[in-house]
């Protein structure tokens, strides 16, 4: 099975960085940043539509 990416950027700090969808939890649960401790929903770090799609697509949601 190929791992899947997803681009995460903080809306607080801006700060980026990718993640497997494997390691990240279901988008409404709450998420936070290592940079800036920013704490909000996981759907709200996802940088792109996309990112956001993989992600649901990956937790069935």
């Amino acid at each position: 099975m190929q791992e899947a990416w997803i681009q995460l950027q903080c809306p607080e700090c801006d700060e980026q960085w990718e993640a497997n969808p494997a390691d990240l939890h279901e988008p409404a649960e709450t998420f936070g940043c290592e940079d800036c401790e920013a704490r909000r929903p996981l759907s709200e770090f996802t940088k792109t539509a996309r990112d956001f799609e993989i992600l649901e697509e990956f937790h069935g949601s």
